[in-house]
C-alpha cells in the first residue's frame, strides 16, 4: 500500500468516525443509526388542539365514565404514579385509594377479582410508532375492518376513531373488573355482561348519555369539536375516546431525556457510565434485538419466561393461565408472548413485566440476562399487591406449578447473556438516562375538579 493511499484511507476512516459520533454513534436500531425524535413522530405533529386536550384531561380523571362512578382512567394510570399505579396488578372497580396504598375495598362493593395484567405506562403512546395496544396487541390498525382497526369489538367498533390510542380508550370502560362493575349494580355493567357495547343501550351509548346530561361537558365537547357537535345529542363515546387519546398524547410525551439530548448532539448530557451502558444495550447485552426503534420497542411479541402471577386470563386447565398473544392470534407458537414495552421513563414505571413480577429495575434486567434461571428462582415476595385471602390463594397457582413453569421456560426466546457486575451497573445507568426530567413531576396534569362533581380521590 502506498503512503499516499494509506493517508487517504486513514483520513476517510477518521471522517467516518466523526460522522458516526456526531449522529449518536453506537445508538443503533436495526443496523441504522437512531434519529432523534421529532414532532413528526407523533399523531398530533407537535400541534395538539388545546380544547380537545382540556376535554380529554377532565374525562380521564372523571369517575363518571365508570359504571358505579367509583373509578376513573386515572385510578390505574395516574400522573402521581408514573402513569401506572405502582402495583404488580391493578386493583380495579370496587377498590379504594390510589397507587400503592390502594386496597381491595370491603363488603359487597369490594373488588371481585384482580386485574390479570399490569397497568402499562402511557408515556409516548401518542407516537406513530405505537401501532399496537395492550400487552397482547389486541388493538391495531386493520384496513379490512369497517372501523379501520382490529379490536375485541370486531365489526361493532364505531368509525371515527383517530388512532389506535383512541381505540384503546374504548375498552377499559367495557370491563366489569376494570370500570363497568358487576351485573345488577348498574346498567353499564349489565350491558357489559351481555356483550352489548355499541347498541343504543350498550356500554358506549349509556356513557354518552351520561355525558350529555352534564351541561359543562356539553360546552366542552362543542368547543373541542365545533364542526361535529352543535348540541348535546351529538356527543358520542367516540368523541370522548378521541379526546382522552389527545390528552394522553400531549400530557405524557417524553422525549427530552439525556439520551434524546445525546442524539441531538449534546455530548455532555450522559455520564461515562451511561455511555458505556448504551454501548452494551446496543451491543453485547443484545437488548436492542427487541428494544429497538426510537422508543426502544419493536412492537412485536416475545416469550421471555416472565413469571406468571395473578388470576390468569381464563385459559389453561383451571383458567389461571395467561397465554398472551396466542389469545389474539389463536397460534400456539404465540403462547406466553407479550408485546415488547417501550423503555422510555422506565425508571419511573415499576413494577415490570406483563404481570408486574419485578419491582426493581435491577431485578427485571437480571431476569433478561438469564430468563429461565430467574423464572425458576423467582421470589414471590417481589409482587406488590394488596392482600386478601381468596385472591392470594390463586395469585401464584401457575408460578408454583413445576409443569406450567417449565412450559413458560420452554417457550422462552432469550439466550443467557453473561455480563460482569460493573457492566450490569452501567446498563442500568443507561436505562436511567431514558428518563425525561419533565416526567418526574406531573402534578400539573391533575385537574382541581371534574364536571361531574365526583371526587377525584376516595
Amino acid at each position: 500500500m502506498t503512503t499516499e493511499r494509506s493517508f487517504w484511507l486513514k483520513t476517510a476512516a477518521f471522517i467516518l468516525l466523526i460522522a458516526v459520533c456526531a449522529t449518536g454513534g453506537y445508538a443503533r436500531s436495526g443496523g441504522r443509526l437512531l434519529e432523534p425524535v421529532t414532532d413528526r413522530d407523533f399523531y398530533d405533529d407537535g400541534n395538539p388542539r388545546e380544547e380537545e386536550v382540556i376535554l380529554g384531561n377532565l374525562l380521564f380523571f372523571d369517575k363518571e365514565l365508570s359504571g358505579n362512578r367509583n373509578i376513573s382512567c386515572a385510578t390505574c394510570h395516574h400522573s402521581l404514579t408514573g402513569t401506572g399505579d405502582g402495583l404488580s396488578l391493578p386493583v380495579g372497580e370496587g377498590g379504594r385509594g390510589l397507587g400503592m396504598t390502594r386496597d381491595n375495598g370491603s363488603g359487597p362493593d369490594a373488588v371481585h377479582e384482580r386485574i390479570p395484567r399490569n397497568a402499562p405506562p402511557v408515556f409516548n403512546l401518542g407516537a406513530r410508532e405505537f401501532f399496537r395496544m395492550f400487552h397482547d396487541g389486541r388493538v391495531q390498525p386493520d384496513p379490512s375492518q369497517p372501523s379501520g382497526f382490529q379490536s375485541p369489538a370486531g365489526d361493532d367498533l364505531p368509525s371515527g376513531l383517530d388512532n389506535v390510542l383512541a381505540v384503546q380508550a374504548m375498552f377499559p370502560v367495557t370491563s366489569g373488573a376494570e370500570m363497568a362493575g358487576q351485573p345488577g349494580e348498574n346498567l353499564i355493567a349489565d350491558a357489559s355482561a351481555a356483550g352489548d357495547l355499541a347498541g343504543p343501550n350498550g356500554v358506549w351509548g349509556l356513557l354518552a348519555q351520561r355525558l350529555r346530561a352534564i351541561p359543562a361537558y356539553i360546552d366542552l365537547f362543542k368547543a373541542a369539536y365545533p364542526n361535529e357537535i352543535h348540541d348535546g345529542s351529538e356527543i358520542t363515546y367516540v368523541h370522548a375516546a378521541n379526546a382522552i387519546a389527545a390528552f394522553e398524547a400531549d400530557a405524557w410525551r417524553a422525549d427530552n431525556s439525556p439520551f434524546d439530548r445525546f442524539l441531538r448532539g449534546d455530548r455532555d448530557c450522559m455520564s461515562v457510565e451511561q455511555r458505556k451502558g448504551m454501548r452494551l444495550f446496543y451491543g453485547k447485552a443484545k437488548c436492542s434485538t427487541c428494544h429497538s426503534g426510537a422508543f426502544q420497542t419493536d412492537s412485536e411479541f416475545h416469550a421471555i419466561a416472565m413469571p406468571q402471577i395473578g388470576p390468569g386470563k381464563g385459559v389453561g386447565t383451571d383458567g389461571h393461565d395467561d397465554f398472551g398473544r396466542e389469545m389474539v392470534t389463536g397460534e400456539v407458537s404465540d403462547r406466553y408472548s407479550f408485546r415488547t414495552p417501550s423503555l422510555r421513563n422506565i425508571a419511573l414505571t415499576p413494577p415490570y413485566g406483563h404481570g408486574g413480577a419485578y419491582g426493581t429495575l435491577e431485578g427485571v434486567v437480571r431476569h433478561h440476562l438469564n430468563p429461565i434461571e430467574s423464572l425458576h428462582a423467582y421470589d414471590i415476595s417481589q409482587a406488590m399487591m394488596p392482600s386478601r385471602a381468596d385472591l392470594d390463594a390463586i395469585d401464584f397457582v401457575v408460578q408454583n406449578d413445576p409443569t406450567r413453569r417449565k412450559a413458560i421456560a420452554d417457550a422462552s426466546e432469550l439466550e443467557p447473556v453473561r455480563l460482569r457486575e460493573r457492566e450490569i451497573s452501567d446498563l442500568i445507568s443507561f436505562l436511567l438516562a431514558l428518563t425525561d426530567p419533565a416526567s418526574m413531576d406531573l402534578r400539573h396534569d391533575v385537574p382541581p375538579a371534574v364536571p361531574s362533581g365526583l371526587p377525584l380521590y376516595e
